[in-house]
This record gives structure tokens, sequence and C-alpha cells, in this order.
């Protein structure tokens, strides 16, 4: 079962984090995890290369299956596993439709928050400009905004009172974005939902072992 499973991570990347507390929350214990370095540029090794051929972690092999997007690895895990561990996809289509809404439009809140954080490192120092910095920020703020609605009146998980595939697919990006700064003082309802979840068991297990050991950013406090 999980002894047939490999993955190849990078501390930090929410890609990986998926597939790490899809694990835990399946039960499936034994699977042969290996922390590697961005860093060292362990991503464009040949030990990686072979498993994800774009040179990008993670890098997930199951038997002679290969799922290296996080979202496909997710899928698969829980229809092979439906009966173990935690039931992921809820009965009700009303849960349904919500889980299946907030999984797929978190891409947008992704691409808008890498937008913001990477921007000097996408485009080069003589094609940067304060006007482009100001709209991504615009842009962030007014997604953020979107996000702080949807979370306002729910419980603590993202599709009803239960733990589902959307919240394993969420919240490493809403806890990138606090590791990046965001504050919970002009995000409240986002702040709520971070700190409702992270204690939960999948979650704590896998966090980011160089956020325990590095402070987290302030790129974002002002957002």
């Amino acid at each position: 079962m999980a002894k047939d499973m490999t993955l190849l991570w990078g501390s930090g990347s929410p890609p990986c984090w998926r597939i790490q507390i899809m694990l835990e929350e399946k039960q499936l214990k034994g699977c042969n995890q290996k922390l590697l370095s961005f860093e060292k540029m362990d991503h464009k090794s040949q030990e990686v290369l072979d498993i994800n051929p774009r040179g990008q972690f993670p890098a997930f092999k199951y038997g002679n299956y290969i799922l290296n997007e996080s979202y496909a690895a997710c899928f698969f895990l829980e229809n092979q596993y439906k009966s173990q561990g935690t039931k992921l996809i809820p009965d009700s289509p009303d849960a349904q439709a919500l889980m299946y809404q907030r999984m797929f439009e978190v891409f947008t809140l992704g691409q808008k928050m890498a937008d913001v954080i990477y921007y000097n490192y996408k485009v080069p120092e003589g094609e940067r400009h304060d006007s482009a910095v100001q709209r991504n920020r615009e842009a962030l703020t007014a997604e953020l905004k979107l996000w702080e609605g949807y979370l306002k009146n729910t419980d603590c998980c993202l599709a009803g009172k239960e733990f589902t595939l959307a919240d394993v697919l969420v919240f490493p990006v809403i806890a990138y974005l606090f590791h990046f700064g965001l504050c919970s003082e002009r995000h409240p309802a986002l702040g709520k939902y971070y700190n409702s979840l992270k204690e939960r068991p999948s979650i704590k297990a896998t966090w980011p072992p160089t956020w325990q050991s590095t402070p987290a950013q302030d790129m974002l406090k002002t957002i």
C-alpha cells in the first residue's frame, strides 16, 4: 500500500504539502517521503526528473502510476481509499458543489499571491515598475476580500462543518499567505480559518520544516 508510494518534496511548497496532508488524512503510513532542497536545485536532479520530467516538486509515484499534479494525486488517493481514514468528498450535492468551487477557485488566489510575492524574482530589474507592483497588490487585495466574504459565515471548514478535499487543497495556500505576513486583523475570517485548522493533526504533522526554523516574512503585512 503506502510502501509502494514515493514522494519527493520541497519544504513550504503548497502542492507538496497537499499530498502530505492527504496521506495523513487517509492513514497511508510508510510512504517513502524524501525532503529535498529548492536552494540546492534538487528539483532538477535525475532522481526527480525520473518521476517528474518537468523538474518540479512534488514528484509522486504510486506503483506504476505517476501523479505529479497535486490535485490529481489527491483525487486519486481519495478514490482509491474512500473507506479509509477521513471521508473527504461529502455526500450532499450542496456541500460537493461548494467544495469543488472553492478548491478550483484557489488557483486565482494563488496566482495573485505569487504576482505580489515573486514580482522581483520574475521581472528583471530594468523592467520593474511601481505601477505594476501597485496593480498586483490591488488585485490581491480584491481577491482576499472575496475570500473574506466566503469564510465570514462558515464553520471551521470551506464546505460546511466537515473537513473536505477543499481544505486539503486550499489550506496550504492560506497558510502560505500568513507565512508571508498576511495580517489576521485586516483579514479576520481568513485568520479564523487558518487558526482553526493549523492544529489539525494531519496539518500539524506535515508543517513545513523550514517554517519551523525560520521566522515568517512580512511582505504581505500591509495588504
